[in-house]
């Protein structure tokens, strides 16, 4: 157990996640130059109406983007290990916690639900005309990698977050990529109903 900087957002970072944070709060003005004098990581915690998740990812300044003579900044953060809030403690003008380690079980993904993955994710790859490569196969926690470069809605990635089987993850992310990439289909067919005869069918 030990104790780190929070930073509660409306946002969920999942491990290798990379996300541009604007920093303006005074508050975490000083958490953010702490972690860059210090070359420390932060907590990034997941915060809406129901409160602060117990759940969250260690988070590094992978760059600083811009720097304002306010002192205001926009940085990408790295998302890391994953831990779980034992308590909120104070003593600093940021909110800070005593957290421990979440590990995962020894429970890897079968190979048949790796390639399903990938290939799950090289076809929204293509329907979505991006550039993104097809992570490798034998990427450790291949299940973080592929979630972490499509965009999902916050309770499935708080979902991740806790499940420590990379098997079940990895499983739960196939069926995300499945959802995600019939969702784009249904979208794309919709927009050349509408653009052939200026209405789309129901039904």
């Amino acid at each position: 157990m030990n104790e780190l900087g929070l930073f509660p957002l409306g946002l969920v970072l999942l491990p290798t996640e990379l996300v541009p944070l604007h920093i303006f709060e005074e508050r975490y003005k000083d958490l953010i130059g702490e972690c860059l004098d210090d070359d420390s990581e932060f907590g990034l915690v997941y915060s809406d109406d129901a409160g602060i998740r117990e759940i969250g990812t260690r988070a590094r300044v992978a760059e600083v983007l811009t720097r304002f003579e306010d002192g205001r900044m926009n940085i990408l953060v790295e998302g890391g290990e994953r831990f779980r809030l034992l308590e909120l403690t104070s003593g600093k003008s940021f909110q800070t916690g005593d957290i421990t380690p979440i590990e995962d079980v020894d429970d890897s993904a079968d190979a048949s639900t790796v390639e399903q993955a990938r290939a799950l994710f090289d076809r929204l790859r293509e329907l979505t005309s991006s550039e993104i490569e097809v992570p490798d196969a034998d990427i450790p926690q291949l299940s973080y990698v592929l979630a972490a470069r499509v965009e999902l809605a916050a309770e499935a990635k708080l979902e991740l977050l806790a499940e420590t089987s990379e098997k079940a993850r990895l499983e739960r992310v196939c069926e995300l990529l499945e959802e995600a990439a019939v969702a784009v289909e249904r979208q794309r067919r919709a927009a050349e109903r509408a653009a052939a005869n200026g209405k789309v069918e129901l039904g």
